[in-house]
């Protein structure tokens, strides 16, 4: 494997060192610098499909971003640790923006690493500088260790829903009581001038899985609670039925993805026979089945799950028509596993085009990882979702009498 740093000490990418330098300096400026104005709501920046079609989403899980430059890397080989810092994580990200040229860049969690960051504002600064300078959409939800250094879950989330080209909510302004900080949802349209310019034919949902149990007979992590399924039932509902109403309705519902940090306790029902990827560590779900994969099965629209947390797994497999997929680490201030590459996840959304011209509804979803190697390998592409196979549910098995 060779690191982002490696590639910096050989001179290989000169807008590695760039972004690097940037980073930097933006990590030194006042708060103020990277917030957007006050006059500006993030509902006025409405993601669309562009005229190509095609809609791609940068999934960046666990940076553990620290102090910068001073926090070191983890778990990389032994010529790979002199020098070896956050900004590698920075230059894995410019990269992947470079490479990929996202339409959204989604954060799942962990984006600090609470316990060695000294000032949270000035990590969480640095830790989204790439995706602000890039100007491209993103959004952000937290893990379990954003919250460890000197601002609460609320804090953080607050500071972040501050910062430029963000999207991010600190919670639905509808919901007059919800669990957690970080829950809302985005909807992207069709294409401008097409006759699904006003419809959200992409629907995402963001959710806070919490960080540890408050309940002293449950130990471990935290989940996702019933007031936030609630929320998610209820918006889910109403974006189907928009769906299917005039003008141009449709037969079903739009797809939607659902990102959080913490990974469902479905996430043990794979082995290596019906997933695409590695799994190299345990299952850190909860240790209490709170039921939102049975609440997302039940409405019906959300075709794939994505998560972090657990670093060294990068799966995805099918159950009852979702997809659960994991992102694999991504960050260098992170445990990880020597000579097994950082890397992240790529989804991409693809639009019907119309007999009469113009383009419809989505028509697949599919996704691949890159890894943080000399030419940013591609691997693991694989389809998600087509709107051919949408209708062929798996029949109700009936036991023999």
């Amino acid at each position: 494997m060779t690191t982002s740093l490696t590639l910096l000490a050989s001179g290989y990418n000169l807008n590695t060192t760039f972004v690097v330098l940037l980073i930097v300096s933006l990590s030194l400026l006042p708060t103020g610098a990277l917030a957007a104005e006050p006059n500006k709501t993030h509902q006025q920046k409405k993601l669309r499909f562009g005229s190509n079609g095609v809609f791609k989403i940068l999934q960046v899980a666990d940076m553990h971003f620290a102090d910068g430059k001073s926090s070191p890397c983890l778990d990389v080989l032994p010529n790979q640790v002199k020098g070896c810092s956050d900004l590698n994580t920075s230059a894995f990200i410019h990269r992947m923006i470079l490479a990929e040229k996202p339409n959204l860049i989604v954060f799942t969690g962990d984006n600090i690493f609470g316990f060695d960051a000294t000032d949270a504002v000035k990590s969480l600064n640095a830790a989204f500088a790439p995706a602000i300078a890039s100007n491209i959409p993103w959004t952000a939800i937290l893990g379990n260790h954003d919250q460890e250094s000197t601002l609460s879950r609320e804090g953080v989330m607050k500071h972040i829903v501050g910062l430029k080209n963000t999207l991010s909510q600190v919670n639905p302004p509808e919901a007059k009581f919800i669990d957690g900080f970080g829950n809302y949802n985005v909807e992207v349209g069709g294409v401008k001038g097409s006759s699904f310019e006003n419809k959200s034919v992409l629907n995402l949902y963001f959710l806070d899985s919490g960080d540890y149990s408050t309940v002293p007979s449950i130990p471990g992590y935290g989940w996702i609670k019933a007031s936030q399924q609630f929320w998610f039932e209820r918006t889910s509902s109403k974006l189907r039925k928009a769906y299917v109403s005039k003008p141009q309705p449709q037969k079903g519902p739009a797809p939607g993805l659902a990102y959080f940090h913490i990974p469902l306790p479905e996430f043990a029902s794979f082995d290596k026979s019906n997933f695409t990827g590695v799994r190299q560590e345990g299952i850190s779900s909860a240790s209490v089945n709170s039921g939102f994969f049975t609440t997302m099965v039940g409405a019906g629209d959300v075709k794939a799950v994505f998560t972090g947390h657990d670093h060294l797994n990068d799966f995805c497999g099918k159950l009852t028509d979702i997809h659960l997929c994991y992102a694999g680490g991504f960050g260098y201030h992170a445990y990880g596993k020597a000579g097994w590459s950082r890397r992240a996840r790529v989804v991409v959304a693809t639009l019907e085009k119309l007999e009469e011209g113009g383009w419809g509804g989505v028509k697949s979803i599919k996704t691949w990882k890159r890894l943080d190697d000399h030419h940013l390998t591609t691997i693991d592409g694989q389809a998600l979702w087509s709107k051919s196979s949408s209708g062929s549910r798996r029949k109700k098995q009936i036991p023999a009498a």
